[in-house]
């Protein structure tokens, strides 16, 4: 069932799992403002019985990034410039680039998990894009890359943390920096990646993923996510306190006394 169908996203929910699509292959799947409002409103449109939204890309790439048409002094139709938003106040500038996150960050929800199938192009906001999910499955023809500094900007969609998060501060740095390619066996070995298939064996394997993720309890699953989301930034005493917290509300609730 098809929720949600404009500005280049597409939602289709089946009863635990939605599909978020990105849907102009023919401009690899660039991004703009209003395919940033549209992947907000999918996030908030999505039932409460969703367990596992996966993220695709149709055509040959994930996402080529931001439409280079928000840098022409003619932006968007019915949308300001980028180099208009520079020109404007700096309260201004801060609220819509924070309306332009809000895209990024639903996706690591505890009630959810989300996974992308990536596959070609996956760059500056694309990259973004792949990184605010939980997990990544990747085609072996994809191409990773950070290129924001090469325009003399710098990566503001939310994928900092998670890229430092997931590879380290030296790597991230350097790729982030550097603006290069980063290729499916590199994503793997370094964690961008949780796995790597033929690009004709993408949508089944991120199938199997699914299934996989659908099997245990979603309590206990939510449960777990909260408590790795929250690690690193823990100390190791407080972590098992929130281990034992979180152990003591699954124990009563298969004990039936949960409030």
């Amino acid at each position: 069932m098809a929720l949600l169908d404009k500005d280049g996203v597409r939602l289709t929910v089946d009863e635990t799992v939605a599909t978020v699509t990105l849907t102009n292959p023919a401009k690899r799947n660039a991004q703009s403002p209003a395919l940033w409002r549209a992947l907000t409103e999918a996030g908030r449109s999505l039932p409460g019985t969703v367990r596992v939204v996966v993220l695709r890309g149709e055509g040959k790439s994930f996402s080529a990034g931001l439409d280079r048409q928000a840098f022409t002094p003619e932006g968007f139709e019915g949308e300001p410039s980028f180099l208009d938003l520079a020109r404007g106040s700096q309260e201004l500038l801060d609220s819509t680039i924070a309306e332009y996150q809000e895209a990024f960050t639903w996706w690591r929800r505890n009630d959810i998990i989300s996974v992308a199938a990536v596959q070609g192009h996956a760059i500056g906001a694309g990259f973004q894009l792949a990184l605010a999910c939980d997990l990544r499955v990747v085609a072996d023809d994809v191409q990773f890359a950070m290129r924001e500094t090469g325009l003399g900007l710098v990566p503001d969609l939310g994928g900092t943390q998670p890229l430092t998060s997931l590879v380290g501060y030296a790597r991230a740095l350097e790729i982030c920096a550097t603006g290069r390619f980063v290729h499916a066996e590199e994503a793997e070995r370094v964690g961008l990646a949780n796995l790597v298939v033929p690009a004709g064996e993408l949508d089944a394997a991120v199938q199997d993923l699914t299934t996989a993720l659908l099997a245990p309890p979603r309590d206990a699953v939510i449960e777990v996510k909260a408590l790795l989301r929250d690690a690193g930034s823990r100390a190791y005493d407080d972590q098992r306190a929130a281990e034992r917290a979180a152990q003591a509300r699954r124990l009563r609730d298969l004990a039936g006394l949960s409030d």
